[in-house]
């Protein structure tokens, strides 16, 4: 069984591409804490992570970095021959299922208004007589 399952803070904005095939493949690289401290400072690993077709479209779209995200994929080496004929592996988890754990931070230009309905903290409505339906 291949199975791996990451929460971490991606290190950078992540970047999309597309293969010749015209598919979306989106890559970036989370920091996953580690449990424990060395030298009383906490360690991460810095984990690059693969994303195909319409997740990796999302992902491009909506991730950015240091968003928290959960990602729920297999663990892939590879390898290939660099210019100098050296053979070079890599280890990467491919995605199946990416979670975004994190609202996007507000922009300047979305400030002071809210998509939520419910984003009032209770202060009451105004609502005059002929508003009610009944």
């Amino acid at each position: 069984m291949n199975k791996a399952i990451l929460i971490g803070r991606l290190t950078a904005d992540p970047e999309m591409r597309y293969s010749p095939n015209g598919v979306a493949v989106t890559k970036f690289t989370l920091a996953v804490d580690r449990p424990f401290t060395s030298n009383g400072e906490r360690e991460a690993d810095f984990i690059p992570i693969v994303v195909w077709r319409k997740l990796a479209e999302n992902c491009a779209e909506y991730l950015r970095k240091g968003r928290l995200c959960a990602v729920e994929g297999r663990i892939q080496v590879r390898h290939y021959d660099n210019n100098e004929g050296k053979r070079v592996y890599v280890t990467e988890v491919v995605a199946d299922n990416v979670r975004f754990l994190e609202r996007p931070k507000e922009n300047s230009e979305n400030r002071g208004r809210s998509d939520d309905p419910f984003g009032d903290d209770g202060k009451p409505l105004d609502i005059g007589q002929d508003d009610l339906p009944f």
